[in-house]
């Protein structure tokens, strides 16, 4: 059984950084596209930031995040992580961690298979 859990959410005042990791169990996602996803109350899921390393490491980010953000993997620990600088208060949201059965990146909620429980991120002005 495939179990993707987030951790590392919590408050930060604006401007303050947290670092967001997301351990897979119950298969290998290396060379795998996996991603972050986040939904801020009465919002869609948008998307974050997605990562593969299928055919060298390549990422992809939202124009809102880019910049700021930062996605990386440890296929060895079946992890991946969001590192985010310099949060808005826009920023807060339930931040989840996505993993698809492909290899290539998308940033369509429905290019994944599997969801984490979510992490909630909340950044006071």
């Amino acid at each position: 059984q495939v179990q993707l859990v987030e951790s590392g959410g919590g408050l930060v005042q604006a401007g303050g950084s947290l670092r967001l990791s997301c351990a897979a169990s119950g298969r290998s996602f290396s060379g795998n596209a996996m991603a972050w996803f986040r939904q801020a109350p009465g919002k869609e899921r948008e998307f974050v930031a997605a990562a593969t390393t299928w055919s060298g490491s390549t990422t992809t980010y939202a124009d809102s995040v880019k910049g700021r953000f930062t996605i990386s993997r440890d296929n060895a620990k079946n992890t991946v992580y969001l590192q985010m600088n310099s949060l808005k208060p826009e920023d807060t949201a339930v931040y989840y961690c996505a993993a698809s059965l492909g290899l290539r990146l998308g940033s369509r909620v429905r290019d994944y298979n599997y969801w984490g429980q979510g992490t909630q991120v909340t950044v006071s002005s």
